[in-house]
């Protein structure tokens, strides 16, 4: 006999389990700790300060 299965429960629990992966898939792509991105705009700035000291001027 087979077994009796709610279909609501089914969507909603096929719904939570997509948007886990999903989730997942964000932190991986978006996740940056806050002291990541400041270091990041750290060495952007200062590369961008190197490059305008080393301009020559005419």
């Amino acid at each position: 006999m087979a077994d009796i299965v709610n279909l609501n429960q089914a969507r909603k629990a096929k719904a939570k389990a997509d948007d886990k992966v999903r989730a997942a898939e964000n932190r991986a792509r978006f996740g940056r700790t806050k002291a990541e991105k400041s270091l990041d705009a750290a060495r952007s700035d200062k590369l961008r300060r190197d490059l305008d000291g080393a301009k020559r001027e005419d």
